[in-house]
């Protein structure tokens, strides 16, 4: 039986996952890196950091297998983070990554001197503070020294491939999210280099996201385990992985990833966009196919931010009965069942990061409405859950909207595995949501990827058709609809009333006038 290799860089740590050429999953390790936040909206990870785990990560699959079982292997991981590299390929500042919000007054300043039309036409999207050439301006303009030695950028796992096999890489898909790619054409976009003034040296090959890119090199090979020579595949950025590991590779099926970040995920023929520009749309892992996402930057980060920053030592209101202490996510879900759909009208905004989708500001900010003496912590989880998964529908229905197809809902990443998490989602998007047999994320779709590259597949499309299964799906309780429409609604309402509210909670944090505001 063939092996291949999967290996996602993810924001919380590094992914290693070995298949099958079934799809069965043969070994999968993983390895924590840390998150540095050093200023108020800023978000960052050193490089190394990320080496280090993915040696530890493959060498963690590898001790399950023989040395020569892993035939070839692909790459994904966070998208948008900044890596720059000297001119002897050394990392020369800790990565700005996707959730960094610093960049807001470089969007205007980009957006003004190219014009947003022009913008969207090359990139598909306007220019947000997540993606990689506003933190490429912010470097020129707050770090000059820094950005004087830079002689190569790249995306986090394009690091790692840089790490094992030497090369300058990228797939199409990750490069969609720099604002750099003319997605529509699949290729580095002069407008947006020459606004930027970038030279085309300064960019990593694109290629499409079953090409082979490289081979892993003797170093990589003493430092992993692999053998030399391994191919690498470009592979592709997490949310296009992910898609491909859930077999959203045709019209119909639609995924929703429960990550640190939540997506809406919707596979196209063409790369149409939304006209108020409320969603992402980039090139999909699949060769001349694209993507429409929407993208909330808290879902699983809020539910991780209430049981880290509240539960520890018994944070919240605490009915008789609870336990005054920390509790794990399972025990937060099983206590959030048992209150009323609703959450006896406590709403929760899951904007702890800013938001992009369907409200592109990085000032937003979260918020518990409607709290009153008798909501328990139970109460409070169960309104962070149902305000992820409102925020989530907010996608769903611009989807319908664009008239893009979505039939079947595939839940996927770490919040999926939650039961009473999934029957929450049910019932607010009122639709069956199914789960995979395999769920091991980005990672096992860029096996996948590995797999068509190394000859195994012909295509992406007959890739997923063998290995890709889904199993039980949760359906919504009938009871509860009534209970959603009205909640949903009052979660619509709630960030345009309270938008200047978050940007004056903001000032005095170092934004400005362009820094972001009502979306």
């Amino acid at each position: 039986m063939r092996h291949f290799l999967g290996i996602d860089i993810g924001t919380s740590g590094a992914r290693a996952v070995v298949i099958r050429q079934d799809g069965r999953i043969a070994a999968s390790a993983e390895e924590a890196y840390p998150l540095s936040t050093p200023h108020p909206l800023w978000s960052e990870q050193h490089p190394e950091h990320w080496w280090r785990a993915t040696q530890a990560a493959i060498r963690g699959v590898l001790a399950h297998l023989a040395l020569d079982q892993v035939e070839a292997l692909g790459l994904t991981g966070q998208m948008h983070s900044l890596v720059m590299l000297d001119e002897r390929g050394e990392v020369l500042r800790p990565a700005i990554l996707w959730n960094d919000q610093r960049t807001a007054a470089q969007c205007a300043a980009l957006t003004r001197r190219i014009g947003e039309t022009r913008v969207v036409a090359e990139t598909c999207n306007p220019l947000l503070t997540g993606f990689t050439a506003p933190k490429i301006a912010w470097v020129r303009e707050h770090e000059p020294g820094t950005y004087a030695r830079m002689r190569r950028l790249l995306l986090p796992k394009d690091y790692i491939r840089y790490r094992l096999t030497g090369a300058f890489a990228t797939d199409v898909s990750d490069a969609s999210g720099t604002s750099l790619l003319n997605v529509p054409k699949r290729a580095w976009s002069r407008l947006m280099l020459d606004a930027l003034e970038l030279t085309d040296e300064a960019l990593p090959e694109v290629f499409e996201s079953p090409q082979v890119t490289g081979h892993v090199t003797q170093a990589a090979a003493h430092a992993t385990g692999l053998l030399a020579g391994t191919p690498v595949v470009a592979g592709a950025g997490d949310q296009a992985a992910g898609a491909v590991g859930a077999g959203i590779v045709r019209p119909g099926a639609v995924c929703v990833s429960l990550g640190t970040s939540g997506v809406v995920f919707a596979f196209a023929r063409t790369p149409a966009t939304d006209a108020r520009l409320r969603t992402h749309t980039f090139c999909h892992a699949v060769p001349d196919k694209w993507h429409v996402m929407g993208v909330m930057l808290s879902a699983g980060g809020s539910f991780r931010w209430w049981r880290d920053v509240l539960t520890p030592g018994g944070g919240g209101s605490v009915a008789p009965g609870e336990d005054d202490r920390a509790w794990s996510y399972a025990e937060l879900a099983r206590a959030a069942a048992k209150t009323p759909a609703g959450a006896d009208g406590l709403i929760f905004l899951p904007y702890l990061s800013g938001e992009r989708t369907p409200h592109p500001d990085p000032l937003a900010r979260g918020a518990f409405i409607g709290l009153t003496t008798r909501h328990t912590r139970a109460h409070m989880t169960r309104a962070v859950l149902e305000g992820v998964a409102f925020g989530l529908r907010d996608s769903l229905e611009i989807l319908r909207e664009m008239g893009v197809e979505a039939g079947e809902i595939r839940l996927t990443g770490g919040g999926a595995r939650s039961q009473p998490w999934r029957q929450i989602l049910a019932d607010v998007f009122q639709r069956d949501v199914t789960m995979l047999e395999a769920d091991e994320g980005p990672a096992f779709g860029a096996a996948l990827l590995a797999s068509v590259g190394a000859g195994a597949f012909s295509s992406v499309e007959s890739a997923c058709e063998t290995a890709v299964r889904t199993k039980a799906s949760t359906a919504p309780i009938a009871a509860h609809l009534a209970r959603y429409i009205p909640a949903y609604q009052r979660f619509r309402a709630l960030y345009p009333s309270l938008c200047e509210d978050f940007a004056r909670a903001s000032e005095g944090y170092g934004t400005g006038p362009d820094t972001g505001g009502c979306a």
